[in-house]
């Protein structure tokens, strides 16, 4: 129960953070942290078990810094597990060895091990996130990370009174490592979620969950910023308030036109600051907060929704209204399935595109390649049992190869030049047999294994359309690429046309992002400036697919493994 009350305080918390960020001279400077992974008793659902944390906190801990700073993260291993963090959306220019996923960039830190991450934040501000690389820990190893512009330079929008980070997730009652490993012995989908979270807590709209409900006070008049990440493993998810609208200003640590929604989608991976403005005199009621699924998906799926509480302070209580219950009101949400909903909204991000905060989109192309995502599957083995289709298995794929964790970890292989043996470099541009990938699925649903990458030219210009295939369902599939900031230049339904789709491109001001959601049988377009030496994965976060983008360049990334 330690953990839930932290979770409140840490929100309590931020304004005096930020405070003390603001009292720092205009200079950059090193910030340092001390993470101790270690296992913690936590009840969620009327249910006691033991989760990995940081800190032993869930949330984890907020990283705090400013543009331009140098951040120093020692990170101790307390847990039975292996682990490693990834420091979701940093750039990590020439500190590849700092980006955190296993068996990519370092070898894991070992159970007494320990690792001192360090990196420097350019060009970035806004809000971000942290969380365990390796295999399902980031269900509870995982916290906020807030990034504010250099000391003296504003918001490009009126600064709210207060800001908030607000955390989707998932819980399980049962021990996550044990689900992930049922699903990879099996070859099935693996077990649903109990429950969806806001910063930790289920909320009253589960079974014995009213006591963990996470709730917001603000005042009548303000303006709060909402800094939301979604954390959770495998779902998009719809959030709204009840009879309040939402500003989006901010995507991924990078800043939007302007534009004000009732309801929101977010995919895992994904962050977005957004104004709340309360209402202007008290209203004697309160607000839900609620978020829920979005989904077409042929498989299961955790249907439930998690609820938070927006509650106004009264500026002027009396004896008469003190300890007086309030009314509270529900949003509508779209339904669980409403693609139309997922696409305007997605249509309304744009770049600021300003003088300040120009958008640098790649006019011309120098390398272009066309990966399609989606399921397939693997034989079962012989006097195998496996709950895949028709007793296979399922595998994840980007052109029809699905990844292998190498013995070696990627990076640190490169950099001693020894990377025979250890991974190809033939992964391929396009797909090796193209198909209807949307329309009728082919006969030989079997992917391949390996561990490829695909080597890039320091300085290239590179276009990738990433296609939704429908051999086992059309679903969405989140995908991040690591070290980059991308462009969203298209994206649209069916097969991508490579004669006509790219005549309708934005390249004025297309939204710049770190993760982006391939539409269910669709497809998405997006264009990047390979500045950034190094291993740099791209992979789906709810999908387990992963392969590598290699840049080639004189000058390598340094650093060391974990002890």
């Amino acid at each position: 129960m330690a953990a839930a009350a932290s979770s409140v305080l840490r929100c309590c918390l931020l304004a005096t953070a930020l405070m003390m960020l603001s009292a720092v001279g205009a200079e950059a400077i090193t910030r340092q942290y001390l993470f101790e992974v270690q296992t913690t008793g936590v009840t969620r659902l009327c249910s006691t078990k033991s989760i990995v944390t940081v800190n032993g906190q869930y949330p984890g801990p907020t990283l705090f810094a400013r543009e331009g700073d140098h951040v120093e993260v020692t990170v101790v291993n307390h847990s039975p597990y292996n682990m490693s963090i990834h420091w979701h959306g940093i750039r990590q220019l020439l500190s590849g060895w700092a980006d955190g996923p296993s068996y990519i960039t370092q070898c894991p830190i070992q159970p007494g091990g320990s690792y001192v991450y360090r990196f420097t934040i350019t060009g970035q501000r806004g809000t971000l996130w942290w969380h365990a690389h390796i295999s399902w820990l980031r269900a509870t190893v995982h916290g906020p990370m807030v990034i504010l512009p250099p000391a003296g330079v504003g918001y490009p929008f009126p600064a709210p009174h207060e800001e908030v980070p607000i955390m989707f997730g998932e819980w399980w009652n049962n021990d996550t490592e044990a689900v992930i490993s049922q699903a990879l012995q099996t070859g099935g989908g693996p077990n649903i979620s109990d429950a969806y979270t806001l910063n930790g807590l289920p909320g009253p709209l589960y079974n014995c969950s009213s006591q963990d409900t996470f709730k917001l006070k603000v005042k009548p008049g303000k303006t709060y910023m909402l800094r939301l990440i979604n954390a959770a493993l495998n779902d998009e998810l719809f959030f709204s308030i009840a009879n309040h609208t939402l500003t989006v200003v901010d995507v991924d640590a990078l800043y939007v036109k302007p534009f004000t929604v009732d309801t929101l989608i977010i995919a895992p991976g994904q962050t977005s600051n957004v104004l709340l403005t309360a209402k202007p005199t008290y209203p004697a009621a309160s607000y839900y907060m609620l978020a829920r699924p979005y989904t077409n998906t042929q498989g299961t799926f955790d249907n439930t929704t998690v609820a938070g509480v927006l509650e106004y302070e009264d500026p002027c209580p009396t004896a008469a209204t003190a300890g007086k219950t309030v009314p509270i009101f529900s949003p509508t949400l779209p339904q669980i399935n409403d693609t139309n909903a997922v696409s305007n909204f997605t249509a309304k991000l744009r770049s600021l595109a300003s003088a300040e905060y120009p958008a640098a989109v790649p006019q011309q192309v120098d390398h272009r390649f066309f990966f399609t995502v989606g399921l397939g599957t693997h034989p079962c083995a012989v006097n195998g049992t496996c709950q895949g289709p028709n007793g296979s298995r399922f595998a994840a794929s980007i052109n029809n190869v699905s990844f292998v964790l190498p013995a070696t970890a990627l990076l640190q292989s490169h950099f001693a030049g020894k990377s025979n043996g250890v991974y190809a470099s033939n992964f391929p541009y396009y797909p090796l047999h193209p198909f209807n990938y949307t329309g009728t699925p082919p006969n030989n649903t079997n992917v391949m294994n390996g561990t490829k990458v695909l080597v890039l030219p320091y300085g290239a210009n590179v276009e990738l359309v990433m296609q939704d295939t429908s051999i086992l369902g059309a679903e969405s599939h989140p995908l991040h690429l690591h070290g980059f900031n991308f462009f969203v230049v298209g994206q649209g339904f069916g097969n991508f046309d490579p004669v006509n789709d790219p005549a309708k491109f934005n390249l004025f001001d297309p939204v710049e992002r770190n993760t982006v959601g391939v539409p269910a049988g669709g497809w998405v377009a997006i264009r990047f400036h390979a500045d950034n030496p190094g291993m740099c994965v791209v992979h789906a976060l709810s999908l387990g697919g992963a392969h590598e983008l290699g840049l080639e360049n004189g000058v390598a990334c340094a650093g060391w493994q974990p002890s």
